[in-house]
């Protein structure tokens, strides 16, 4: 029985000193000003144990993945339709592009790269105000981690509204096939408030557990998605999680993992446990350098994997 709050020590103390540590996501200007130097690690256990190491309480702008609480809150409320407008299909290109999205005529590859991510958000945004869509968004986080201080950093929104560029241009390209039905400027709005959210390694790490538990709260026995929808949206995490990455975190690490250029990882071990990572420096696929690594290595010295011991 690997002792866990051992393993998150000594997985950060090794890495910890490793001179090469990525490149932090700096188009973003809001997030270049975080420092090279912070790494935190929290694995949580079904009981809501949570076990840390280095910068674990610090939060951080935890970017892309918002997109899978986004995900699980749009299938609340449309169900197996939001399939018509989004595929289920790793992309294997950067997650800004938007080559494939001329090929497939407005349809993004998966929910998961950024024209994916931003159908997801004028989903939920249909019928609502912006503030009330994003407050939605917010409070499906905040119940997930069951922790009502989770908040949104108004400086990292403003920062990507100001330079979002390609993000405005995959969302008019996809109006202009009729896959975003409201108005470009309020379903960016949302994205990017979306995307702006800041939680720490426990919090996220706490967030996760419904994934790692077959849908089910295990702090409170209750029922956030069936089933069968997070091992769907779980299968999706392992096959699109990071991009164009991630054939290689798949065969790495062996788990469900979605990445964000914040620099935070959030890994689901169904049965076992969730975890986040965060380091700020990213690889060329823009995932964690020193998360990824973390990971390789707690899967290495757990055994866990959704492949088999």
């Amino acid at each position: 029985m690997v002792d866990l709050q051992v393993l998150a020590r000594d997985v950060h103390a090794e890495l910890n000193g490793e001179a090469d540590r990525g490149k932090v996501a700096d188009y973003i200007p809001e997030l270049a000003k975080v420092s090279l130097n912070k790494f935190g690690i929290a694995i949580a256990n079904l009981d809501g144990v949570c076990f840390t190491a280095g910068d674990a309480d610090e939060a951080f702008s935890i970017q892309s993945i918002s997109k899978v609480f986004a995900l699980a809150l749009a299938l609340g409320k449309v169900g197996d339709a939001l399939w018509r407008r989004v595929g289920r299909e790793p992309s294997g290109s950067a997650f800004n592009s938007i080559i494939q999205l001329e090929h497939e005529k407005g349809i993004p590859r998966n929910p998961f790269i950024n024209a994916g991510a931003i159908v997801v958000s004028d989903i939920i945004l249909a019928g609502h105000r912006p503030r009330e869509a994003i407050g939605e968004i917010l409070r499906f986080v905040r119940v997930a981690a069951n922790d009502e201080t989770v908040s949104i950093d108004p400086a990292v929104a403003r920062s990507e509204q100001e330079h979002g560029f390609r993000n405005a241009a995959l969302a008019n390209y996809m109006r202009a096939f009729g896959n975003i039905r409201n108005s470009v400027e309020l379903t960016l709005g949302v994205y990017f408030h979306q995307c702006a959210i800041e939680m720490n390694c426990v919090q996220l790490a706490q967030a996760g557990l419904f994934l790692a538990n077959g849908g089910c709260d295990p702090r409170s026995g209750i029922s956030v998605v069936s089933r069968e929808r997070a091992r769907r949206i779980s299968a999706l995490m392992l096959t699109c999680g990071h991009y164009d990455g991630s054939g290689d975190f798949a065969f790495k690490v062996g788990f469900p993992g979605k990445s964000g250029v914040g620099g935070g990882i959030l890994a689901v071990v169904p049965g076992k446990a969730s975890i986040a990572v965060w380091s700020p420096g990213l690889n060329a696929q823009g995932n964690s350098l020193l998360g990824t690594k973390a990971l390789e290595r707690i899967a290495q010295r757990t055994g866990w994997s959704v492949f088999g011991t």
